[in-house]
């Protein structure tokens, strides 16, 4: 069954976004695959003002998402993947919303948008992490296309990553 994909914004996260993050993403259920627990405010303060840096000297970042009525309900995008374990040098595609927007399609056609961007900013392949166990955001990887390549095993959590890959000049998975 197909059905219509909802209407989602992308835009540079701004520091009010901070604080919208740091709300909607206050939920044990989004946060299970993150660490389990809610972050501190600074950190989503952080996050966004190193998303603006992104997006001034790459062309792309982690942006806001907005749904049809203006509200914030996460992000999606990519980044550098910024971690010192893992797929080092790549860029890493990622997506966050809040628990009351999930289940709608708006991670996926958000991160639709996304690699329409990164192919239009000359990014070549991109990979998406996923820790074990989160079937929402495989089901994304699914849908996007990529395909799973490998796994590095996840210095905090005790287990095997989950390392998606996809080219975005073929459209294939590498």
């Amino acid at each position: 069954m197909n059905r219509a994909l909802p209407v989602v914004r992308l835009r540079v996260p701004t520091d009010e976004d901070a604080v919208a993050w740091h709300r909607i993403f206050d939920d044990p259920d989004v946060m299970e695959f993150h660490g389990g627990k809610s972050a501190e405010l600074s950190v989503y303060e952080e996050l966004t003002a190193r998303q603006r840096r992104h997006d001034a000297e790459l062309g792309f970042c982690l942006w806001t998402m907005v749904d049809e009525t203006g509200r914030v309900i996460g992000f999606t995008g990519a980044q550098p993947w910024p971690q010192e374990w893992g797929p080092a040098g790549e860029i890493e595609i990622g997506w966050r919303i809040g628990r009351e927007f999930w289940g709608k399609g708006y991670a996926t056609t958000a991160a639709q948008m996304t690699l329409e961007r990164l192919r239009a900013a000359g990014v070549r392949s991109v990979v998406a992490m996923v820790r074990p166990g989160n079937e929402r955001s495989v089901a994304v990887t699914r849908r996007l296309g990529m395909e799973l390549a490998q796994t590095f095993r996840h210095p905090r959590f005790e287990e095997d990553a989950l390392c998606f890959r996809l080219d975005l000049h073929s459209g294939h998975a590498e």
